[in-house]
Order: structure tokens, then C-alpha cells, then sequence
């Protein structure tokens, strides 16, 4: 689910949909076993793994990720059945879809369920009417929503609308995060900006989403220091912006498909300022194919981009 612009309700409706057979349990690592990376059992019950799944499980075991994919199938389970008798644990928390496994993690640590988010978002008066942009998939939720009341114009009328921005792994490829966001009204590109009072929460718990409110008022307060950023962009003149994108690509070490996703975005606007460079990080995150994180990650590397500017 990547939309432009969405409500509440929907995208409720959506994730009640993808949780309906989403289901959580404690296993005792004595009856695991593995056939290869991809399958396993647990006592006599045969499950698939999903590529977050593999990787925690590796992680876990200590195996290289990229070293074990590349084994064959006996090699990976013997090397999974040597090191998963060496766990120190007695039990494992694994998160499933129907049958297979989207992610597994100790009994200490549990992430927050997608749909608590949203039901905190409501209770503090996100109703389901509330128009949302959204990048939701099996594996990562962002949601941005857009304060009209705060909107101002940059470039000559350009119209800007900040907000904040949550977002969610419940297979634990991110904490919970919340963060000022910024939708770009004329193309509906969003940003996450990088700003002095953010919020991420690496153990999340009941306690931290009651804190909610009081992170989105902190925010609230540091958007306007957002405001000077937006025009000192559009005053920094780049000359060579191919090299300069391919320099920031490196630094926030983009995979080849986000790569993509921002040259495809820089030839909707192209220019010579640092307003069109960020431009086309944020308009990446709407290509087509993109998982939810990257298209959330694009959004934030405009973000810090952006956030690099000083005036001269």
C-alpha cells in the first residue's frame, strides 16, 4: 500500500486485512530443527521462513547471512542445527502469517503491533476521516499526516504543509519512530525532516505509546525552525547535480532499486538548486516496486539533506 494521500480508516481497514492471519507464540528451542535457510520445523509442524526470518535466525545463531543463502541446502542445515544447540535461550518469541514465519526475537523483546499505533493515533484524536499518507507493507508501516492549520509557501507559491510522521516495523526492521514530516502539496512528496527533538524507541511498550501526545507536541513546536531550511534550499545553487546526488547516494548508502527510484525522481524536476536535489529524494519514495522502508528512508535522506543547509 503506497498512497499519495489516504485516510485513516483505510488504512486500518488495510492492516486488519494483512493481520488477519497474523498470529504471535513462545517456542521452546529444543523442538526446533531446520531442513535449510528457507524451512524449518517446529516439533512436527513444517514452516517457511521469510527473508526477515532468515536473517534474525542468523543473526541469532551467528551464521553470516550472505554466506549461509549462497550454501547448499545440507550445508545450511547443518550449520543451523549445530549453532541453534549452542542457544542460550530456552525459548524464542516467533511472529507467523498463517503458516510461515515473518520474524523471530527473544521473549524479552516484542514490537509493537501496527494496529496499536493506529488505535493510539485515534484515542488522541486521529480519527479514521484523517487524511494520511501512507507506505504499508508485511514488513514496515510509515504514516505521515499533514497539519493544514501550519502550511506555508516557498519558491514563488510552492506550497508546503508540515505534520508528523510515525512509523512501525512489526517484524523489527525499525523501532517505533515519530518524526516532523512535510508534504509538498503541488506533487504530494513527503519528507521526514531531521530536527532537534525526534523520538525512537528501540524497546517499545505500552508506556511509550502513552507518551505519544507529548512527542507530537515536542514536534510540533521544532517544525517552524523548518520553515528557513526550505528557502535557504532554494537559494543554494548546485552545479553538478549528477555528481552531487551520486555523492549523497554513497553516504546514505543506497541500494541499487533506491538509486533508481531517485534518478527516476530528479527527471519529474530537475534544476539547479538544492530545492530540486531534495525534490528528487522525496519524489523517489513514490516509485513504483519500492518496499515500504525504502520509500520511508528516501523520505528521510531528503530530510537530512535538507537539514545539512546553512545559510551563508
Amino acid at each position: 500500500m503506497h498512497e499519495t494521500m489516504t485516510t485513516l480508516g483505510k488504512v486500518f481497514d488495510r492492516v486488519e486485512e494483512m493481520s488477519r492471519e497474523c498470529k504471535d507464540r513462545n517456542v521452546k528451542v529444543k523442538d526446533i530443527s531446520f531442513e535449510s535457510l528457507d524451512t524449518m520445523r517446529i516439533g512436527g509442524e513444517t514452516h517457511r521462513l521469510r527473508e526477515v526470518a532468515q536473517r534474525s535466525i542468523c543473526w541469532r545463531l551467528g551464521i553470516p547471512y550472505h554466506y549461509l543463502e549462497k550454501c547448499p541446502a545440507a550445508l545450511q542445515r547443518e550449520n543451523m542445527e549445530h549453532w541453534i544447540r549452542k542457544e542460550k535461550n530456552d525459548e524464542l518469541f516467533f511472529r507467523f502469517d498463517s503458516s510461515e514465519v515473518r520474524a523471530i526475537f527473544t521473549t524479552k523483546y516484542k514490537p509493537v503491533d501496527n494496529f496499536e499505533v493506529l488505535e493510539r493515533l485515534d484515542s488522541i484524536g486521529y480519527g479514521p476521516a484523517t487524511e494520511v499518507q501512507v507506505h504499508l507493507d508485511s514488513e514496515y508501516m510509515a504514516i505521515s499526516i499533514p497539519d493544514g492549520k501550519q502550511s506555508f509557501s516557498v519558491n514563488k507559491g510552492d506550497k508546503i504543509t508540515p505534520g508528523v510522521s510515525v512509523s512501525n516495523s512489526e517484524v523489527g526492521l525499525a523501532s517505533l519512530s515519530v518524526a516532523a514530516f512535510f508534504l509538498r502539496l503541488k506533487c504530494t512528496n513527503g519528507m521526514i525532516a531531521k530536527t532537534e527533538v525526534s523520538a525512537s524507541y528501540r524497546h517499545v511498550s505500552y508506556k511509550i505509546l502513552s507518551e505519544l501526545p507529548i512527542v507530537l507536541e515536542k514536534i510540533s513546536i521544532e517544525l517552524g525552525a523548518q520553515k528557513d531550511k526550505f528557502r535557504i534550499s532554494t537559494e543554494t545553487k548546485v552545479e553538478h547535480p549528477d555528481m552531487t546526488m551520486a555523492s549523497f547516494n554513497r553516504q546514505f548508502a543506497l541500494n541499487q532499486d533506491e538509486k533508481d527510484a531517485v534518478e527516476w525522481g530528479w527527471g519529474f524536476e530537475p534544476g539547479e538548486t538544492m530545492f530540486h536535489i531534495v525534490n528528487a529524494y522525496t519524489r523517489a519514495a513514490q516509485f513504483e516496486g519500492l518496499s515500504a522502508e525504502s520509500s520511508h528512508r528516501l523520505q528521510k535522506v531528503g530530510g537530512n539533506i535538507l537539514g545539512m543547509l546553512k545559510a551563508k
